[in-house]
């Protein structure tokens, strides 16, 4: 049967490689360190490791799902109404999350609080859904919504760690709130106990210099690459 260049379906946008998604959202385009997206749960949960991993892994998981969602319905979705259907789907995969954590990890639930729900208005899990899973196949969509997410998720653990060592002297504290009494066993207890630990790491103020650190050394080591890189190429050249 011969079809005219009306009834042909338009070609679906083909995605970078695997690895170059994956990349991409664990350290080039990084959501915490380069995009500076998410602030409010990265600033305000990352008092430890086990806090910010948890929602880390949280969000991964709403982004990934509701990627793979988005990109599932794109071409049914009329583009007058293309953002409120993605915040009704976004929403709704935080809201199993939500009951979900409330029903098997009830203690983290309590220690999380309001930045479960929070995950539906988070500008990662929407930039990802508008920028990339309504312009890409469902499986793209997802690992690229999973790799966000596990970039932030790596953000958290660091800044967690950094913070929780300073300020108590421990390190992953609160493990029993994930696997349960025997998580106690998990706590690393690294300070002097008559030590109060150093305040400031562990207020506000602390996760503000935290994060400018870390995005400050990204910046260095991504600028002694280029350096690297272009000195090689003048060797090579001469």
């Amino acid at each position: 049967m011969h079809m005219t260049s009306e009834t042909l379906p338009d070609p679906a946008p083909v995605p970078g490689p695997w690895r170059t998604i994956f990349l991409n959202g664990l350290w080039k385009q990084n959501t915490g360190l380069v995009q500076l997206l998410g602030l409010c749960p990265v600033l305000a949960i990352s008092t430890s490791i086990i806090n910010g991993v948890s929602l880390g892994l949280a969000t991964a998981l709403v982004t990934a799902l509701s990627g793979g969602a988005i990109a599932a319905v794109r071409d049914h979705i009329p583009s007058e109404i293309r953002n409120p259907v993605f915040i009704l789907i976004i929403a709704a995969l935080v809201t199993c999350v939500d009951l979900l954590i409330n029903a098997y990890l009830h203690g983290l639930y309590a220690v999380l609080g309001i930045f479960i729900p929070l995950i539906t208005t988070n500008c990662i899990v929407m930039a990802r859904a508008e920028a990339f899973a309504s312009r890409n196949p469902v499986r793209a969509s997802m690992l690229d919504g999973f790799s966000m997410g596990l970039g932030l998720t790596l953000v958290l653990a660091v800044l967690g760690a950094v913070r929780e060592l300073l300020g108590r002297g421990t390190l992953l504290s609160g493990a029993e709130l994930v696997f349960g009494p025997a998580g106690k066993a998990m706590t690393l207890h690294l300070g002097s106990g008559a030590s109060p630990g150093f305040l400031l790491a562990l207020l506000p103020p602390g996760a503000f210099f935290g994060l400018g650190l870390l995005v400050a050394l990204k910046q260095w080591h991504e600028a002694r690459q280029r350096q690297q890189t272009a000195a090689t190429i003048r060797e090579i050249a001469t």
